[in-house]
C-alpha cells in the first residue's frame, strides 16, 4: 500500500487513528499518549512509500515500539487489562458475584509478567488475528500462536476454579 500523496496519507490515518489511538491509551501513561501517536503516525509518514497493504498490525507495532522507547528502563505502567477494567462503570455488573470474579480477575492479571498481557490483550481487546499480532510483537506467527496459548493457561491457573487469588471458605467440621 505505498502511498504517493498527501490525501491518500490523510485517508489512512482517518481510517486508522481511532484504532492507535485505543491501543496506545490501553498501555501508556496518559500524558504520553498524543506524543506516542503523533510518533507513530510520523513514522507513518516518513515510511509511507513502504506501507504494507494493511497498515493497522505495522502502526501497532510502531506505536509499541514508540512506547518500549519512552518507558525504556522503567517498569511498565498499570496493567492493560486494569486499566480497561477501571474505565468501565460498576454498573456493567449485576451481582456480588460478578464483582468477586473481577477483583479476582485484577488480582490474577497483576500477577501475569507484561509479555503475557501483551499477548492476551492483542488477541482480546485489539482483536487482532494471530498473523497481525505477531507482526505487532516481531515474532512468527506460530511463535505468537504458542505464545497466546501459554498466556491462556497461565491466566487460567491464576483465575481458574483451583487459582482463585481470594481464600476458599474453610471447610466445616
Amino acid at each position: 500500500m505505498a502511498i504517493d500523496s498527501e490525501d491518500e496519507f490523510t485517508d489512512a490515518y482517518r481510517a486508522h487513528y481511532e484504532d492507535v489511538l485505543r491501543f496506545v491509551r490501553r498501555r501508556a501513561h496518559p500524558m504520553n499518549v498524543d506524543d506516542i501517536v503523533g510518533e507513530t503516525f510520523l513514522a507513518a509518514w516518513r515510511r509511507r512509500h513502504e506501507l504494507p497493504e494493511d497498515p493497522r498490525p505495522w502502526l501497532f507495532g510502531t506505536a509499541r515500539n514508540a512506547m518500549l522507547n519512552a518507558h525504556r528502563g522503567q517498569r511498565r505502567q498499570t496493567a492493560v487489562a486494569v486499566r480497561v477494567m477501571e474505565n468501565r462503570g460498576e454498573d456493567s455488573y449485576d451481582g456480588l458475584a460478578q464483582a468477586e470474579d473481577r477483583m479476582d480477575l485484577v488480582a490474577a492479571w497483576r500477577q501475569l509478567s507484561a509479555v503475557d498481557q501483551e499477548v492476551l490483550a492483542l488477541h482480546v481487546w485489539e482483536g487482532l488475528a494471530d498473523r497481525d499480532a505477531a507482526t505487532v510483537l516481531g515474532c512468527s506467527r506460530a511463535a505468537y500462536t504458542m505464545r497466546l496459548s501459554r498466556s491462556k493457561r497461565r491466566l487460567a491457573k491464576l483465575f481458574g476454579p483451583t487459582g482463585r487469588t481470594t481464600p476458599a471458605p474453610a471447610p466445616a467440621h
